[in-house]
């Protein structure tokens, strides 16, 4: 309904009194709130929120507006869970898609645990790097890693990751460990489908060009070669992280680690979420491991 759109992001904004906090109490990003908030000013042709670089305050509109419509917000969630309520068993089909090597490594074995808790559901999901188009291909979800796109999403975060610099102790028998990332240009590289690394300088995010005689568009093939001692590669911990805890795989730069990326799950931006939608993102919420 587009007289609702923007109007619980809205009135998050005005509880809490500025962007970032009525992200986190609505699960999503700032930038997703502040879209919403625009697009519901848009429709109503006045101006809601007075914004400064240090302060959000209520416009005279937007206090009569937040005045009239947080009540109704909180009756229409009330019947909403009510509903939702009567539903003790969801059931139905739920079609998604996710990244392939995380999808198979950490997204397939808590399907079919969900699935397992709850018969009634069933789990359709296309593995794919490719960012599918979730209505177009009329998906109810998808997971998604880094930073979102600009979208009519409404996304919830459900973890995060580092990116880890790492090679294996046969690796530096035979090359020195690079202690600054300068010293990197002198080593063997183990690059992947993007020309660069991310790392944190002075506590700035920055992007780093690299080139290797190794490159490979997959991050499990990546890992074989950083196992196999031919060069230090940057990998995501759910590929490493078994590795560099064994010491089959030894980090190095840590002190220029990334800063934590989020992991995403998006759906179509209505609220009537359906309950077997809402149960299964809160299932993934409750149980991917944050990547510290």
């Amino acid at each position: 309904m587009k007289i609702l759109e923007g109007v619980s992001e809205f009135c998050a904004v005005a509880n809490v009194g500025n962007f970032t906090g009525a992200a986190t109490k609505l699960d999503t990003s700032v930038a997703q709130v502040s879209r919403k908030v625009a697009t519901l000013e848009r429709q109503l042709g006045v101006k809601l929120l007075q914004r400064t670089t240090r302060s959000v305050s209520l416009t005279e509109a937007g206090t009569l507006y937040f005045e009239q419509a947080y009540p109704a917000l909180q009756s229409l969630e009330n019947a909403q869970l009510a509903v939702s309520a009567l539903q003790q068993s969801p059931q139905g089909l739920i079609k998604m898609t996710a990244p392939v090597a995380f999808g198979e490594a950490y997204i397939a074995p808590l399907l079919n645990t969900f699935m397992k808790q709850y018969s009634g559901i069933s789990v359709h999901c296309t593995f794919t790097n490719e960012k599918l188009d979730i209505v177009e291909q009329g998906l109810d979800l998808a997971i998604r890693i880094g930073k979102l796109e600009d979208s009519t999403l409404v996304a919830k975060k459900l973890a995060t990751r580092h990116l880890y610099v790492c090679a294996s102790p046969s690796y530096f028998e035979q090359s020195a460990r690079p202690q600054t990332l300068d010293e990197l240009k002198q080593h063997d590289l183990l690059v992947g489908s993007q020309a660069y690394w991310r790392f944190v300088i002075n506590g700035n995010a920055t992007s780093l060009p690299v080139q290797g005689r190794v490159r490979y568009n997959s991050g499990n093939a990546l890992r074989s070669a950083a196992l196999d001692g031919l060069g230090i590669a940057q990998l995501p911990g759910f590929y490493v992280r078994h590795d560099l805890e064994c010491g089959n795989l030894e980090e190095v730069l840590p002190e220029h680690k990334d800063k934590q990326e989020a992991i995403w799950a998006v759906f179509p931006s209505n609220r009537n979420v359906a309950p077997k939608i809402r149960l299964l993102i809160d299932f993934l919420a409750q149980n991917i491991v944050d990547d510290n």
